[in-house]
């Protein structure tokens, strides 16, 4: 497989198709997400945490409980204002039924 190589200011960058990326930043992870919610997920427009409880169909506070958090705390995470513990990153990650590498 043949890869573009880009120069951007001084620094070499590779240009790889999406679905690749998506393969290499998942890790085999065995992850079911559908192509929109990897998109958003790559494109990092949202908090991952947010995009994923949408997308599980959770609201803050079912998703807090659940993951034995309050629900400022998660809203201070999905907001950024807060990077989370990794307790609770693992937390929510289990509850959303992902790696924690996936909410980084």
């Amino acid at each position: 497989m043949q890869y573009d190589l880009l120069h951007i200011q001084g620094k070499p960058y590779v240009l790889i198709p999406l679905h690749e990326y998506r393969g290499m930043v998942s890790g085999g992870s065995g992850e079911d997400l559908p192509d929109d919610i990897l998109d958003a997920l790559t494109a990092r427009q949202d908090s991952p945490v947010k995009i994923l409880r949408k997308f599980r169909g959770l609201t803050q506070k079912s998703l807090a409980e659940r993951a034995g958090i309050s629900r400022p705390y998660l809203t201070e995470i999905e907001t950024g204002k807060k990077d989370g513990s990794l307790r609770a990153m693992k937390s929510l990650a289990d509850v959303l039924g992902v790696h924690v590498g996936r909410l980084a």
